[in-house]
């Protein structure tokens, strides 16, 4: 059996250029991977079929889960026959704007690469990613990326600055195809990115505080009134940024220093089902 780590991911900017002619929406957006993560077991089974077991009751365990269309893409690909059976146990929060399913598939291509002794890098491997889903290849590598196209054009950069991260998912489910949907492209306030990555090839992290940004978060919050109470909350307790991560609702903070972070997770705990106190994971897998 093999054990593969699958971590959330925040968005540190996320900024939508237009509408692309297949549909989707041309992004620039810069991701960093967090120290919360989902852990993935794989063992071979027998009997040729893929099966999914989850410690989450929310998880589907058929073909709507990135991991069992991961798995079926890259055995039609090469012509695999065998049999696998996944075991899932969660901590990243469901469809919270953390890439958690994402960063699941991406750790069942990592980890069926080397079961089947496919050989394959991890460029090969966030390619085969990208026709699931847009998030995948960012989450093969990990780390830190300006990412472009619809998400899977990856550009690595240095680490964020060393702080706490405090991630908070209100108890609410936020549909990612409806906010893209209610997103007016003539009204938004775009992040400033290259003031993001001026500040991460600095680590000045009071300038990367300044440049976080993410034009999805008003549509959300317009949606959704607890994203923007959350929010507002977050900032009260004490953290040095606040900003909504992906489609949300999941809201992180920055924190510098250690001494605050009890605060804050206490004082949002009142309200709010669930907070992580997390590191920043630092650099990621090399990009070849």
């Amino acid at each position: 059996m093999l054990h593969e780590k699958a971590p959330a991911k925040i968005n540190l900017t996320l900024d939508v250029l237009g509408k692309r002619p297949d549909g989707y929406h041309e992004v620039e957006m810069i991701m960093t991977t967090v120290d919360l993560a989902d852990r993935l077991s794989i063992a071979p089974a027998k009997d040729g079929k893929i099966r999914i077991l989850s410690s989450d009751r929310y998880v589907p365990d058929d073909k709507r889960n990135l991991v069992w269309q991961a798995a079926e893409l890259i055995r039609k690909k090469y012509g695999i026959t065998s049999g696998v059976t996944f075991t899932l146990e969660k901590r990243i929060p469901v469809a919270a704007g953390l890439a958690g399913g994402s960063s699941d598939a991406a750790a069942a291509l990592r980890g069926l690469n080397r079961l089947w002794g496919l050989g394959l890098s991890l460029g090969e491997l966030a390619e085969i990613g990208a026709d699931i889903g847009s998030d995948i290849p960012f989450c093969v590598h990990g780390g830190t990326s300006l990412a472009t196209g619809r998400g899977e054009k990856l550009r690595h950069l240095p680490p964020p600055p060393n702080c706490w991260v405090i991630l908070a998912k209100p108890d609410i489910g936020v549909s990612t195809a409806d906010v893209y949907g209610r997103l007016d492209l003539k009204r938004m306030r775009h992040p400033d990115t290259p003031a993001m990555e001026a500040a991460l090839r600095a680590s000045d992290y009071e300038a990367m505080c300044r440049s976080v940004g993410n034009v999805l978060e008003p549509v959300t919050m317009d949606m959704h009134p607890e994203v923007a109470m959350l929010k507002n909350g977050m900032k009260r307790f004490g953290a040095d940024t606040v900003l909504m991560s992906g489609s949300g609702p999941t809201v992180y903070g920055l924190v510098s220093s250690e001494a605050r972070v009890p605060r804050i997770v206490n004082g949002l705990r009142g309200f709010c089902p669930e907070v992580h106190a997390v590191r920043m994971l630092g650099d990621g897998l090399p990009l070849d």
